[in-house]
């Protein structure tokens, strides 16, 4: 069972792949158009992460296509995402006919006016959406302004989707209890994560490999109400998360699997594969699996370029 390469490629793969790019409280302009079914948020702090070097090395090595043509898109439109931006946040939702969307939200330094002045100049013409100038981006994808200083981008289904939430037509984010109670402690970190019940159910089947497919697993994870993560790049680089059960004994469980797996990866692990598990610890903490993995510098960028963390970029 590679439990660890699988662990580390879920997790790390879910935290800088699934988003490049930085955190911090998510603006509130955000949090009006994701809808209340939502699967996963991901939050980027650019301003914290291009002081760290390890963390852009991060970036660009783990930085997946679908993000890249997100980037390019900004690019398209005249927005620097290393130079103008402040945050980025993603959302992928759940519709009822399409199946899951993804939308973005930029904030930053650039300006309404400024960018539209450049569309104006290209002949780009806006088509309505209620009350929503919506413009075309690069990439097959459409935007439009939240305000002054925050765009909105995704493909036309996803868009028209968010504008939705946001114009009372349907739920948002805020009326999904379970999910926004997660956010609030770890929307502090540079990079951090909300994903549902259904998302961490198949990450930690993914993780936990064969484990996963036993039946005591098949009923604990029934009792899995979803997980949370931040990512620091202050001195060294730490990653924290959460599983979050409904109950200690669900916490207690999966830590024992967990744990049990890390220690089989153990035996036959290289030297740099040691000390990821070594900076690695595993516990329960009332209904919550705790995961917590710290390195310097150093130790991180050498575990980037290891067998165990070329899972991360596939």
């Amino acid at each position: 069972m590679q439990f660890m390469n699988k662990l580390f490629a879920v997790t790390l793969t879910l935290t800088v792949a699934t988003a490049p790019l930085l955190a911090s409280p998510m603006v509130s302009a955000a949090r009006t158009v994701i809808p209340g079914d939502v699967q996963q948020i991901i939050t980027v702090d650019y301003r914290t992460l291009k002081d760290s070097d390890t963390a852009m090395a991060l970036k660009a090595q783990v930085l997946p296509d679908n993000l890249k043509e997100f980037e390019s898109a900004l690019k398209g439109i005249g927005i620097n995402p290393d130079k103008d931006l402040d945050a980025l946040t993603f959302a992928a939702f759940r519709t009822p006919k399409q199946g899951l969307k993804m939308i973005g939200v930029a904030s930053g330094s650039f300006s309404a006016k400024t960018v539209l002045k450049k569309m104006a100049a290209q002949k780009v013409k806006p088509m309505k959406y209620h009350d929503s100038n919506v413009y075309p981006m690069s990439g097959g994808m459409n935007m439009t302004f939240l305000d002054d200083s925050t765009l909105l981008f995704g493909d036309n289904s996803a868009l028209q989707a968010a504008l939705n939430s946001r114009d009372g037509y349907t739920t948002t984010m805020d009326s999904n209890q379970p999910f926004s109670d997660m956010i609030s402690s770890v929307e502090a970190a540079t990079v951090w994560s909300v994903l549902d019940q259904d998302g961490t159910q198949n990450m930690l089947i993914s993780a936990l490999g064969d484990a996963g497919k036993l039946a005591d697993f098949d009923t604990v994870k029934k009792h899995v109400v979803g997980s949370r993560y931040g990512m620091n790049f202050d001195n060294g680089v730490k990653f924290d998360m959460d599983v979050v059960a409904s109950d200690s004994v669900t916490a207690a469980t999966l830590s024992s699997l967990v744990k049990a797996g890390m220690l089989y990866k153990k035996m036959t692990a290289t030297s740099t594969e040691k000390v990821a598990l070594d900076n690695m610890t595993v516990n329960s903490d009332g209904s919550n699996l705790q995961m917590h993995f710290k390195a310097d510098d150093k130790e991180f960028q050498s575990l980037m370029h290891s067998q165990l963390f070329a899972a991360v970029s596939k």
